[in-house]
């Protein structure tokens, strides 16, 4: 007779061990824990692929990330406008941040991850007043399933954390690569205001730019990748997300449907719309669900998410812009905060459900 599946207890125990999947992969298991068991698992139908040819994310050069030219500017705006109205992702090439920061940048955190167990198991927490983070699924309790992935966490601005403070192996490099991505966040939001019609330095002034929160993702090859996911649907709780992906992919963007395979471009940084921003612009530019495939490979898969999203408490309301509404547009979303948001996001996990939705008026 089966033993009774208590997944309470189950889910304590992995945590206990403060070794992540990584230390599962590391005991040579061939069979991943039921806790991460997707009974629902949907990776083929009734979602099917598209082939890449049919559903391409856009590719924006942004100029070396300084724009000499006012008209070369211009011709940019319109781009990024169709793409976060109609996709919510775009690839942004020619950003002006060093192919060399970002490959430094990937194989740090990759070291990291690897390195030696007692190294990681002192950072293991889950404890959100710590300035750096080490643990596999922040929502490990809330959500049905847990994910095949471990994260390294530390708010990056507003609040600059001393070098001291990061792990050795990447600390610099988190440091210099932070710094970059808070310069061109600061340029595409520039770009989004302008897409809207309004002045470079609305979203600016509307504190879009204050905080960033860097998860730097480890995927372990998976023995049972069919079983469950790298990390489950979502859409992500940040006003804007940009991503650094290895050479490896994995990443799938829901479009019409269907999952969509989103190849890793070289020297690329993905940019992807959150729920803020969608939320502030009245549904006129798109927070896209998406999701990141179980490791099949034999290699590690890692990848640096950038979000641009207020540290906690924060307390500033948000609601549909004023300039944006109208009789014809009236607003679609009550007014919250980030704290009010993050409460329900951190409740509910990842669960496939957009958090948005509960703030429709």
């Amino acid at each position: 007779m089966e033993a009774k599946y208590d997944r309470a207890t189950e889910v304590k125990a992995f945590d206990e061990m403060k070794l992540g999947v990584k230390g599962l992969v590391d005991a040579g298991i061939s069979e991943i824990p039921r806790i991460f068991h997707h009974p629902h698992l949907t990776s083929t139908a009734p979602n099917p692929l598209l082939p890449s040819s049919t559903m391409m994310i856009p590719t924006i050069d942004l100029g070396g990330g300084v724009f000499n030219s006012t008209v070369t500017r211009e011709s940019v705006i319109p781009k990024i406008k169709e793409a976060v109205e109609r996709y919510g992702f775009f690839q942004a090439i020619n950003h002006g941040i060093p192919v060399e920061v970002m490959d430094k940048m990937k194989d740090r955190v990759c070291g990291f991850h690897e390195q030696d167990s007692d190294v990681r198991k002192k950072l293991y927490t889950r404890d959100d007043t710590k300035k750096v983070t080490y643990n596999s699924n922040f929502d490990l309790y809330s959500s049905p399933s847990a994910n095949w992935r471990d994260t390294l966490s530390c708010f990056m601005s507003p609040d600059v954390p001393r070098t001291e403070d990061l792990p050795e192996i990447c600390g610099e490099i988190m440091l210099e690569y932070s710094k970059q991505v808070m310069e061109l966040g600061e340029l595409i939001f520039e770009l989004l205001s302008e897409a809207l019609g309004m002045d470079p330095n609305h979203l600016k002034e509307m504190d879009c730019t204050k905080g960033l929160l860097m998860l730097s993702h480890y995927y372990p090859p998976c023995p049972e990748p069919d079983l469950t996911f790298g990390t489950s649907q979502h859409s992500d709780r940040s006003f804007l997300t940009i991503l650094l992906q290895d050479h490896i992919g994995g990443l799938q963007v829901l479009q019409d449907g269907c999952w969509v395979d989103v190849p890793p471009v070289p020297g690329a940084l993905l940019i992807n719309l959150g729920d803020f921003l969608q939320l502030i612009t009245n549904d006129k530019f798109l927070s896209v669900e998406h999701r990141v495939l179980a490791n099949r490979g034999d290699e590690p898969r890692v990848s640096v998410a950038s979000f641009f999203v207020h540290p906690l408490p924060s307390f500033r309301v948000y609601g549909p812009m004023k300039e944006l509404l109208s009789e014809q547009n009236p607003p679609k979303y009550r007014d919250t905060t980030f704290t009010e948001y993050t409460r329900h996001y951190m409740a509910r996990g990842l669960d496939g459900n957009s958090v948005l939705h509960q703030f429709k008026i």
